[in-house]
């Protein structure tokens, strides 16, 4: 039943539930970010520091796209454990068939624009002065692959919706290895520089695609599509988007953040600042890994639970969810604290480098024990349903108090401003989160 079904979420222990689901979540994600924090070596050492900076502009473009798939993939992946969970499986077939068309659509129009305007959009996001060609190489390649990026994140929750968190896993990991082989063979053995890392990034896009194609045409999936399922309905094109725009607004303000970072940085430091946000954004993608994949693993169970009407077991779910995140965040922020210097030294022996990261880095991670709570509070709205709540709550820990105090902090305190403005932002997104959560859990 387990293995093969989406029953289990309804009867197994909450915390059983939480390691099945969130371990092989936090591992693929883990892999991933491990990924992305090696590609940043290969290209640091190899390309140089400018290189890193390079990768670190175009990163909120092809983040925002991909993103798209990701909010696309939670937005159904709601619906269809909330569907598994009513037993309505032609709904949770249609919903993922709705969820490939808009995806393909979406993710194409994107590019082709993206492809347009990128003379305008590479400057606008900090690809200036000696960064701009090295950051256009890069931009070009993997911007191609992004909408099979979209549709493998989409896949990808998907899996996860209907409570297969293994085959998920090797979803995210498949990506991770090809990348890091061809990383290997194209900067280290062949010397292809920019090009290199951006054909490796894309390259391993495709082959991830082939494994969740392999995977939804298989027994393993209780989804079976037939052709009238990928005609959009307005009604689940309607829910979808609503749910997923809270993933979307997460990303999207992901994306913002780093645009207004990295040029608040340029001015007030150049280059090198850039490049020490560079490796701290590596490490935020890396580091948070444990917590992303509780909250991943925490989504399905509550979405099917509540489905199946199961109020009781959906409060539990919440609190033994916030409990272990919570715990799992305060051991990362105990390693980031004590091992900055070393952790640093792994991306780059540039001087200037080394002696701004470490204290830059522990000011953002200042919170991280806390963060818990906002990841879990929205997550609990988007897997019940309620998009605007969720909505709301996933805008306050960058929107509503990140950006306008990194605006008045960096105006007062320069370079020094922006990194506390990380923490600070937390801290007042998470208190608001807690009590809208603890308000609604009351009345669950």
């Amino acid at each position: 039943m387990k293995n093969n079904t989406s029953g289990g979420l309804g009867i197994e222990p909450i915390y059983k539930l939480l390691i099945r689901q969130g371990v092989p979540a936090s591992i693929g994600i883990l892999v991933m970010s491990l990924n992305i924090l090696i590609d940043t070596v290969f290209v640091g050492q190899w390309i140089g520091a400018n290189a890193i900076a390079a990768i670190n502009v175009v990163l909120p473009v092809s983040f925002f796209i991909a993103a798209l798939g990701m909010a696309i993939g939670i937005g159904g992946g709601s619906i269809i454990s909330r569907a598994l969970g009513n037993k309505n499986i032609s709904k949770a077939n249609k919903t993922f068939g709705n969820q490939i068309t808009l995806t393909l659509l979406v993710t194409f129009s994107l590019v082709f624009f993206g492809l347009l305007f990128l003379e305008n959009i590479i400057p606008a996001f900090g690809g200036k002065g000696q960064l701009y060609e090295l950051a256009k190489t890069y931009y070009i390649i993997v911007l191609y692959g992004v909408p099979v990026l979209g549709f493998c994140m989409m896949g990808n929750n998907t899996m996860r919706a209907e409570g297969k968190p293994k085959y998920a896993m090797y979803a995210m990991m498949i990506p991770s290895v090809t990348n890091l082989l061809l990383d290997y063979i194209l900067i280290f053995l062949l010397d292809y520089g920019m090009y290199g890392a951006a054909w490796a990034t894309t390259i391993s896009y495709f082959v991830t695609a082939l494994y969740i194609l392999y995977f939804f045409s298989s027994n393993k999936s209780e989804l079976k599509l037939k052709i009238n399922d990928f005609y959009l309905s307005f009604e689940l094109i309607k829910e979808i988007s609503s749910l997923g725009s809270v993933t979307l607004a997460r990303q999207a303000m992901v994306s913002i953040v780093v645009l207004l970072v990295n040029n608040i940085l340029f001015i007030s430091g150049g280059e090198i600042t850039v490049a020490v946000y560079a490796i701290i954004s590596r490490m935020l993608m890396f580091a948070l890994f444990p917590v992303i994949g509780i909250t991943q693993g925490f989504i399905p169970i509550a979405a099917f639970n509540y489905g199946a009407k199961n109020y009781d077991r959906v409060y539990d779910v919440v609190v033994k969810a916030v409990i272990f995140s919570t715990f799992l965040a305060s051991i990362v922020f105990g390693l980031i604290f004590i091992f900055s210097e070393d952790i640093v030294k792994i991306f780059t022996d540039d001087k200037e480098i080394l002696v701004q990261t470490p204290n830059a880095l522990r000011w953002v991670f200042a919170a991280t024990p806390i963060i818990g709570i906002q990841f879990i509070g929205a997550a609990y709205f988007q897997a019940i349903g309620k998009a605007l709540p969720a909505l709301l709550l996933t805008l306050t820990r960058q929107g509503f108090f990140f950006i306008p105090l990194l605006f008045i902090l960096s105006n007062k305190m320069g370079v020094l401003g922006v990194w506390i403005a990380f923490p600070l932002g937390e801290l007042i997104a998470t208190i608001v989160t807690g009590f809208f959560l603890y308000k609604n859990l009351k009345n669950v």
